[in-house]
Formats: structure tokens, sequence, C-alpha cells
């Protein structure tokens, strides 16, 4: 067996130093090939489109062009007609090339194919390539956030925020909150009582936090707080990591009533009283119930002291009918490329 040489006491550090800027030096290699791929479509389609509207190049010129450049390029795959033709969507939809080099441009094509396909106007579209890109979403976590109509819900939950935390603190926690949540993946009915649907969040806690959103770290389920002796137990206790406090969630299984806000607003100060130390911010509670009047809501958040944000749930029938959309699935846009691709292929 080889001699094991000793190795200097600064060897272990500065190798891990080296991996780190080895897998940071092909993480940039990989996204600077994907702007070049990106770009590279952007053109073909802005040329595509020039050339019809000057030319009235037509469906089988298309046709002719895709198997050209497969025959030109063999090794490379998207040069179908149905990617083609994307192309030519994703220049119409993108006509400027800042845009394409400064955001969408960051993302890779199926990501871009995503948001062409599932979305109607560029602010839609604009403003989900800059969240997957800040939390470097997968293509499907892209198109679930798209699907349950992720940034439309953000920020609708009624609040006292404004009034309970200093800004911009209550800017941030009232986006952090959202209006309806769906809950459609835990499998319950809608007449499921509290305790059901506290066991279905935490045996489905990843896809509760996906739907909660980015920063919530889940704490426990019925904590357990002592007040003057007497015992007290949190629906649900989770920590916000952007936010730097605790937000206890309480469920209700039937519509909103005033006092629910008294308990909720109870537990908060038992939070900030028995659990909160000094770097953590004010705890903030959310409320989740079946309905709720608006009015009511609004006059009973006026007169708690407490930062409270109330919103809905969604047990069944996910979405609601003004956020749904007819627009194809992802899996129906890659099972034409891959018939155009197969097509192609064939002799």
């Amino acid at each position: 067996m080889p001699d094991i040489v000793p190795l200097p006491s600064d060897y272990a550090p500065w190798l891990a130093e080296l991996k780190r800027r080895i897998h940071q030096a092909q993480q940039r290699a990989t996204l600077a090939v994907n702007r070049e791929l990106v770009r590279l479509y952007w053109q073909i389609g802005r040329d595509i489109l020039l050339r019809q509207h000057q030319e009235g190049w037509g469906a089988k010129v298309i046709e002719r062009l895709a198997q050209d450049l497969r025959a030109a390029f063999p090794e490379m795959k998207g040069f179908s007609r149905a990617n083609l033709m994307y192309m030519r969507a994703f220049a119409e939809a993108w006509p400027d090339p800042e845009i394409v080099q400064q955001a969408v441009g960051q993302l890779p094509w199926g990501h871009n194919l995503v948001l062409l396909t599932r979305l109607k106007t560029p602010e839609q579209r604009l403003a989900y390539a800059r969240r997957a890109m800040e939390h470097g979403w997968s293509r499907n976590v892209l198109s679930i956030h798209i699907e349950r109509r992720l940034l439309e819900r953000e920020g609708k939950a009624v609040s006292n925020f404004a009034l309970r935390l200093p800004a911009p603190h209550s800017d941030l926690a009232r986006e952090s909150l959202k209006d309806p949540y769906l809950f459609d993946f835990l499998g319950v009915g809608h007449e499921a009582d509290e305790r059901a649907i506290e066991e279905a969040i935490v045996h489905h806690i990843t896809r509760f936090l996906l739907e909660l959103g980015a920063g919530f770290a889940f704490v426990g389920r019925q904590v357990h707080l002592e007040v003057g002796g007497e015992d007290f137990f949190l629906d649900l206790l989770f920590y916000h990591l952007k936010l730097r406090c605790y937000v206890v969630i309480e469920l209700k299984a039937g519509a909103f009533k005033p006092e629910h806000t008294g308990q909720l607003g109870f537990y908060l100060s038992a939070v900030d009283g028995e659990m909160k130390s000094a770097q953590d911010n004010p705890t903030i509670g959310l409320l989740l119930c079946k309905s709720k009047n608006k009015v009511v809501v609004e006059y009973a958040l006026r007169d708690s002291s407490q930062p409270i944000g109330i919103a809905e749930y969604r047990l069944i029938d996910s979405l609601p009918a003004e956020l749904r959309t007819s627009l194809p699935s992802i899996e129906a846009i890659e099972q034409a490329l891959s018939a155009e691709e197969t097509k192609d292929d064939s002799p």
C-alpha cells in the first residue's frame, strides 16, 4: 500500500474553497451557454418574423428551414418546425432585445416556453420570469406557480400590517401572505374540521410550504405554550426567514368571526413573551378560514393591537373562476414538440 502522506492543516478548507470555485465556474459556464442559446433562438425567431412580413413566407418555408437546419446540425436538437414557430412567437412577444438580455434571457428555453404559452401579457411573463430567477425555480415549479396563479394571489390577504408594523417591514409582511390559499393537494373534503386539515398539512408539509411561499420554515403543529400556569396550543407555527419573525397560523373550518382575532392576538402576545428573542421581529398571525366578509374582517382588525392577516382557503375546486386559464399545459407543449422531433427524424 502507498504511504499515507500527511496533509497540511489548511488543506481541507482550501479544498472546500476550490470545489466551491469550480462549482461556481461550472454554473457560470452553463448560464453563459444558456444565454447564447436563448439569444440565438430570439434572433432566428426575429428573422422568421421579418421574412414572413416582408416576403410572405408560409408554413412550407418553415418546414423546409427545419429540415435544412437539422441536416446541417444533426447533433443539435431544437430545430423542429414546432420549435421554430415557438422562436417566432418568442421574438414577437419580446421585440426589445434588451429585455431578452436582461430578464428572460437568463432563464432556460424550457422556462421561456412555459412563460410564453401559459401567460397572456408581457407584464405577467416578466413578473414570473423575475421571480423564477430570484428563487431559482425549476421549470416544473414555475409551471405549478403559474397554474395556481401565485403572483395574482400575493398580497391579497386583508391585514392590519400597515397600522401595526413599521415600514418597510409591513410591506414585506403583506406581500408574504396571499388570498385565497389553495389546499386541494391535502386530499380532504369540504367538511373536514380543523384537526383533519392540520394532520393533512403536516403529512404534505413540502407542498404546504410551496403554497405558503418563499421564506417560511416549519416549526411545529399544536405547539405548546404555558401562560400563567395554563396550557395553550398553537395550530401551526412557522418562522419566516426574511421577515425574521414567528408566524402563527390558525385554521377555522367555518366562516370568519370577529372573536377569532382576539384568540389569535393572545397567541401572538404569548409567542412574543415566551419564545421570541431580542433579535426577532414581532410575531405575526395568519388566520385561515373557509369564508369571510371583508367588511367584518376590516372592522375586527381595526381594534386588534396585534399584526394579523386573514385569508380564505380552498380545499377543492382550487382556482376561483377569475383566475383560471384555458392556455395549454406544459405537458401538451412538450408532446407537440416531441411529435415534431419524431416526425423530423423519420425517413
